[in-house]
């Protein structure tokens, strides 16, 4: 009977307008853009997965930044208060002011930060060899294509004016050409200490500022560890 006079007066229905992405019917390329326009989404569910199974400072400080970004976007939003274009387009938003576009600015920055973390975090103390700068330019290559992609979704789907993703894009290159340098000279001299705190020792919070490609590290030391395991238990089973 319950169930019967809840279905007989249903509630208004809201979706989470965070990630309702809104594009024309059958329009294929709107479609395509719709999905693009999410990256920024992908991007911070893949920091929070980095963090929870690496736990490593520069990580941590790099999600920070984006935070920090994101605080800066809310608060230029609502001082200047500039509308979206086509007002009443889109039926569900999560903020009316458009100016400059949040998707854009995170977009800018994670790809800005980025830029400059593989050309001179890694360069500092890692003589690279061409395979390795070949692979930078073709990463790099690839980040500035979704990010223009992500800015032009932005206007084709009439969320944003071509100025609100201009200056949402000069807002998140701005912000993360500060931190990344924020992060290299202030940050980053204070993570050993840091990481040693017994906190941090609890939780596996680590410091890998020092180590040049960690990704070739961490597959060194596996493969060694690996072996070494492999050793061991063919010497019990002998």
């Amino acid at each position: 009977m319950a169930l019967e006079e809840q279905c007989s007066a249903p509630p208004r229905w809201r979706s989470i307008s965070l990630t309702h992405v809104e594009f024309p019917e059958d329009d294929l390329t709107g479609q395509v853009l719709a999905y693009i326009s999410l990256l920024p989404i992908a991007v911070l569910v893949g920091f929070v997965t980095l963090i929870v199974f690496k736990r490593e400072l520069h990580t941590i400080s790099f999600f920070g930044g984006l935070v920090l970004n994101e605080g800066v976007n809310w608060l230029l939003k609502h001082i200047l208060r500039e509308p979206r274009p086509c007002a009443g387009a889109h039926t569900n938003l999560y903020s009316d002011y458009g100016m400059p576009s949040s998707h854009s600015q995170l977009i800018w920055f994670f790809v800005v930060y980025f830029f400059l973390f593989l050309y001179l975090r890694m360069h500092q103390t890692n003589n690279a060899r061409c395979v390795d700068l070949l692979w930078r330019h073709i990463l790099s290559i690839i980040l500035l294509g979704l990010a223009l992609s992500v800015s032009y979704s932005r206007v084709y789907l009439l969320y944003h004016t071509w100025s609100q993703v201009f200056y949402g894009g000069v807002a998140g290159c701005t912000i993360g050409i500060v931190w990344f340098f924020i992060t290299q000279e202030v940050l980053t001299p204070l993570f050993p200490k840091i990481a040693a705190w017994p906190i941090s020792e609890y939780f596996l919070v680590r410091d890998t500022s020092l180590i040049p490609n960690i990704l070739w590290f961490e597959y060194t030391v596996t493969r060694s560890e690996a072996r070494n395991r492999q050793r061991k238990l063919g010497t019990k089973l002998q």
